[in-house]
């Protein structure tokens, strides 16, 4: 049986396809061309990212579009993630407590009349800035950059990538990270509140707000993954731990978007028949995922219960 890596292209036939056009010069260049184009800010959260921040940020300088700025806010990282950023950059800043408050606050210091969140542990495809830059002048007024994961990082890897790939024409379990700047203004940014769910929690808003929302096919690549199960318990369960503010922000979607029988996977029914060393895996990635959650959940809810106690 034929077998498509869960890792390959696939086309994006719920969202809007950007066009493309001839790369752009070297990051510094000036040229009438780019004067004419909206500037992009670029921001990045680190805290301890230096072992994939160096491939995130070079990806970034790999972009074929320009005019674009870098900006960097570390959260006091006890790692050279700071110093690796200034190789790139010198706009570092160190602020915490959490990512919200990161992102809120290069959105706030931002030049350009777009802002892109990447996270210190993606490195993007070279068209992903002027992919969403033409959606941003066909008048949309954020873009979803669609993700998947390196399978060659191991097992758990290929599964996240096949899980990913059911994503790719997904209304519900997305969220934009690319936006005209006006618009994060407007909204807010993300909600400070929330340490997990903050980046569906900002997508919702953007949708009752009836603003627009395109998509690209340019796709962000996750270098960084949990290779063992060990390591995806503990990631859910920490998770499972804030879910509770981001439900009571987003009830009317927030429940959907994490329940764990989801259309995606229906529609890309396919995928699992093609890749059925993945399967069985798939499964037992989705049972500890939610058994961690649960218990981080149920721990949440104890605490608080206890803290209200005369």
């Amino acid at each position: 049986m034929h077998r498509r890596s869960p890792h390959s292209g696939a086309p994006n036939s719920g969202g809007v396809i950007a066009s493309r056009r001839a790369p752009g010069g070297p990051i510094n260049a000036a040229s009438s061309r780019a004067s004419e184009q909206p500037l992009v800010t670029v921001v990045i959260g680190t805290r301890n990212s230096e072992g994939t921040l160096r491939r995130c940020l070079e990806s970034v300088a790999a972009q074929t579009y320009r005019p674009f700025e870098v900006v960097v806010i570390d959260n006091f990282s006890t790692d050279a993630s700071a110093a690796v950023a200034r190789e790139f950059t010198d706009q570092v800043h160190v602020l915490g407590p959490e990512r919200c408050a990161q992102y809120n606050y290069g959105f706030r210091i931002a030049k350009g009349q777009c802002v892109y969140r990447v996270d210190s542990d993606f490195v993007l495809d070279p068209e992903v800035i002027r992919d969403s830059v033409d959606l941003i002048l066909q008048g949309y007024d954020a873009v979803i950059i669609p993700d998947t994961t390196d399978s060659t990082m191991g097992y758990w890897a290929r599964v996240r990538a096949l899980e990913k790939g059911c994503y790719f024409d997904d209304d519900w379990n997305v969220a934009a990270r690319f936006f005209k700047s006006s618009v994060i203004r407007a909204l807010g940014g993300y909600d400070e509140g929330l340490i997990g769910g903050e980046d569906y929690d900002l997508h919702n808003r953007l949708l009752e707000a009836r603003y627009r929302v395109g998509r690209i096919r340019s796709r962000e690549v996750h270098i960084d993954e949990p290779t063992t199960l060990k390591e995806i318990y503990s990631k859910q369960y920490f998770y499972g731990t804030t879910l509770r503010n981001f439900l009571s922000r987003n009830e009317r979607r927030g429940l959907r978007q994490l329940l764990p029988i989801r259309t995606a996977f229906l529609r890309h029914w396919k995928d699992f028949v093609r890749n059925p060393d993945l399967t069985p895996g798939f499964v037992l990635y989705q049972v500890v995922k939610y058994a961690a959650a649960w218990r981080g959940w149920s721990k949440a809810r104890a605490t608080d219960r206890g803290g209200r106690r005369p």
